[in-house]
């Protein structure tokens, strides 16, 4: 994390995924982002949910293809 990185409430970010505040706190829960606690308060950085948009990404067939070579 950066230290100018900016820290989303949990509401941000959900509206920054496009989802809603339920399935950010479920990240939370299960621990499948990082997260800052400022005492009862939960930020998340912009630049960690922008690396869980980049590992959520699912690559084209193109790039699936050249990551493995040509098929025999």
């Amino acid at each position: 994390m950066a230290t100018n990185d900016r820290l989303l409430t949990v509401e941000e970010a959900a509206e920054r995924l496009g989802t809603g505040v339920r399935f950010i706190r479920r990240l939370i829960a299960e621990r499948r982002i990082r997260y800052v606690k400022l005492g009862k308060h939960v930020r998340i950085a912009d630049s960690v949910l922008a690396a869980y948009i980049d590992a959520s990404t699912v690559p084209t067939l193109r790039e699936a293809r050249s990551r493995f070579g040509k098929a025999a």
